[in-house]
């Protein structure tokens, strides 16, 4: 688990994902690979058509279209190879030494759990070149990466800035604890401020719970301010970090708490769509 993997392809988040992806390739000193995943749906491989039975006239038919399918593929895997070309180009020009560029015919979820176990964090823009319009609350296959990978994920809006301060939305749960751990042991976020938001009512529970985890990343250096918020989890989280000029969110990506339930489903779409920073995925 060593690696930040970012999905490089034809969509304007491109390259705000390869800005990202060398900032965290930087400060974590891990290697940057850069993946292309060409869809098997969109350009299936060359198939064998002398299955098919009853062609008749159609025979030279099919053979044209099958050709047309190889086609296709050819100038995809040709066009996704000139878009890791210039992504590699981009982080090089950023900093990042030696970065790796992979190019993978499949279907992207299937690859990136294939690449899971040496992945450390994954980079990628919350929609996709398949995603139509910016209507599209994420991309069509995000979701499904969020379920399945169990590593941080990055997601990035369509510009990226280097953040200057980050914010945790903590519950006290075994994810928003794990994400403390993270982060005080992280090289990510080392010179940042940190804010420790929890969304709740502000009992001594709730008090004591963000106390412990602001002591814990204080000891690890980190310049630490915490609150708390009543009311509903996604306007108040927004309403802080635009208060505070917060440039990155992180926060656990499932669980039954009230801050992770609004990361399933159709608002996880909504969080994801109307984040301007990118947003950290703990898991």
């Amino acid at each position: 688990m060593n690696q930040v993997l970012a999905c490089i392809d034809g969509s304007p988040q491109a390259a705000a994902v390869c800005d990202c992806a060398a900032w965290a390739s930087l400060k974590l000193d891990a290697p940057l690979t850069l993946l292309h995943v060409l869809d098997h749906q969109q350009y299936p491989a060359a198939g064998n058509l002398s299955g098919i039975i009853g062609l008749g006239s159609r025979e030279y038919l099919l053979e044209e279209l099958a050709a047309l399918d190889a086609k296709r593929s050819k100038l995809a895997l040709e066009e996704g190879r000139m878009m890791l070309d210039a992504a590699k180009q981009r982080v090089l020009n950023a900093g990042v030494l030696q970065p790796e560029a992979r190019q993978r015919h499949g279907d992207l979820v299937e690859s990136l759990h294939e690449l899971e176990r040496d992945t450390r964090l994954l980079v990628i823009g919350k929609q996709g070149e398949d995603s139509g319009s910016d209507r599209q609350l994420i991309g069509s296959q995000l979701e499904s990466v969020i379920r399945t990978l169990h590593r941080p994920i990055l997601v990035t809006p369509a510009n990226f800035s280097v953040p200057t301060s980050v914010m945790l939305a903590f519950d006290g749960s075994d994810t928003s604890r794990k994400g403390v751990e993270m982060i005080a042991s992280s090289p990510l976020f080392q010179g940042i401020p940190i804010h420790l938001v929890m969304i709740s009512e502000d009992t001594g529970d709730s008090r004591a719970l963000l106390e412990s985890a602001r002591d814990a990343l204080t000891a690890a250096g980190f310049e630490v301010r915490i609150a708390i918020r009543a009311g509903e989890v996604e306007p108040m989280l927004h309403a802080y970090q635009a208060e505070h000029g917060i440039g990155l969110l992180a926060m656990g990506a499932y669980g039954h708490s009230r801050i992770r339930q609004f990361l399933v489903g159709s608002t996880t779409s909504r969080m994801i769509r109307t984040t301007t920073t990118p947003l950290l995925l703990l898991r």
